[in-house]
């Protein structure tokens, strides 16, 4: 699909109805073949992004304050999709950002032009998706896009799921449709409109129409909805043994850099994310066996934690509580995550020193990532080195895992290396050995 296409007069759709035109204009297109014929034999080129092509919901009201979102991660050259909003918007096209489509005469010139042959995947997100592209080409890459798959990932909150099902991917942190079954979504979709009316937004729409095809969801825990508020700390210090792929609404969080806002402090991890996507956000944890035995957690290219004493990996990959439930008020009751959590300490000297990314470079001898001492809490009782420390030096390879290795992960061990500096605390990372425990005994 052609990125270079000129859209003008911008009449564009609401959310549900957008998702729609987006899987007709692929049934539509003329090298669709019939259901009965089977599946064409297996590309030998390797799935790149551009055999994904994005449709993205907006509307003419948030559009305007959603594009820095969208230019954080949309790759010009190499990305390919549509904005679908509800109405005109005065403002020319921005060769940034993706094309803007509407209803009538553009779209059948979508359809006419822009058929792209090889394209394998319709990925479905809003306009506060924060797509991480390299990582989504990874996770997709698992699964034959001649096949059937609809994958995505369930809301954290416990409470949405048990409201609108346990086996629907939330739109918000993204939906991919192989393009085999978008084609065939897109023929029987109408029906189900219809039949699910009642059903709030596309995502239950979609996920019904889906039930009734028989194809139920192929779950990714890198797709994020993000259906938590407050401070995402806790959730994205601990983040899965899988490539972070996408996170949604991170206008209600707070940013997830301190002293930054919602836009700089992403623009800040993408530094981290284009020197190496698939490390982002991969926890490791490794222990300093002196007598200071320190407990340290990086979770690469956004924090360091520094615990004292001795703290277990089971603890360790726990979200701290950091953040509040999606629902407020008096009436919302127990709270359950999709998660194991843990309550955050209410001594502060019980609680990790916490040191943010500063800086990444690369060069031929790997990849350096500086982490800095956050001053806002921190405990400076006791004799600890820790109490000494002001940067964090990260050292490691790029994470560049096969086919197997995806499907099946194992987390990265680190050392904490020798260091003539009380002031600089040096970590290597690394492949774990073959039967070595992550632990302090170890």
């Amino acid at each position: 699909m052609s990125h270079h296409l000129t859209l003008r007069n911008l009449l564009l759709l609401s959310s549900s109805l957008s998702l729609l035109l987006l899987l007709l204009l692929y049934s539509l297109h003329p090298i669709n073949p019939p259901l009965t014929r089977p599946p064409p034999p297996p590309s030998a080129t390797p799935l790149s992004l551009r055999h994904l092509v994005f449709g993205i919901a907006s509307s003419a009201r948030s559009f305007p304050s959603r594009r820095p979102y969208l230019r954080l991660w949309w790759d010009p050259p190499n990305t390919h999709g549509f904005v679908f909003l509800d109405r005109n918007l005065s403002f020319s096209d921005d060769p940034s950002l993706p094309p803007l489509a509407r209803i009538s005469s553009e779209l059948v010139a979508l359809i006419d032009e822009s058929g792209p042959s090889d394209a394998r995947w319709v990925v479905l997100g809003d306009d506060d998706t924060v797509f991480f592209p390299e990582n989504l080409v990874r996770t997709l890459a698992k699964y034959d896009s001649r096949m059937w798959y609809y994958v995505g990932s369930i809301s954290e909150s416990f409470d949405q799921n048990v409201e609108n099902s346990f086996g629907m991917a939330f739109g918000g942190g993204g939906i991919a449709l192989s393009l085999p079954l978008a084609r065939v979504l897109a023929r029987v979709l109408d029906g189900c409109l219809k039949r699910y009316s009642r059903l709030y937004g596309s995502d239950a729409r979609i996920y019904s129409c889906l039930a009734e095809l028989g194809v139920g969801l192929t779950s990714e825990p890198g797709f994020h909805q993000v259906d938590i508020r407050g401070d995402l700390f806790g959730m994205l210090s601990a983040h899965p043994l899988a490539p972070l792929v996408s996170l949604h609404h991170l206008d209600k969080v707070e940013p997830i850099f301190p002293m930054m806002d919602h836009v700089q402090a992403l623009g800040h991890l993408f530094k981290a994310v284009k020197v190496d996507p698939g490390r982002i956000l991969q926890q490791s944890v490794c222990y300093d066996r002196s007598e200071s035995q320190r407990t340290v957690s990086v979770s690469w290219g956004y924090n360091v934690q520094v615990f004292e004493g001795n703290w277990l990996l089971p603890d360790l990959v726990s979200w701290q509580r950091t953040f509040l439930p999606w629902r407020r008020g008096r009436n919302v009751g127990l709270i359950h995550y999709m998660a194991n959590t843990m309550e955050v300490p209410k001594e502060l000297c019980q609680r990790p020193v916490v040191f943010f990314l500063l800086n990444v470079t690369s060069d031929s001898s790997g990849i350096q990532s500086i982490y800095g001492r956050n001053n806002t809490e921190s405990c400076l009782q006791g004799m600890s080195l820790t109490k000494h420390l002001q940067h964090i030096r990260v050292f490691s390879e790029k994470f560049d895992l096969d086919i197997k290795q995806l499907q099946s992960p194992r987390r990265h061990c680190c050392d904490v290396l020798p260091s003539s500096s009380n002031t600089t605390m040096d970590i290597g990372i690394r492949k774990c050995k073959y039967d070595e425990l992550i632990s302090m005994d170890s």
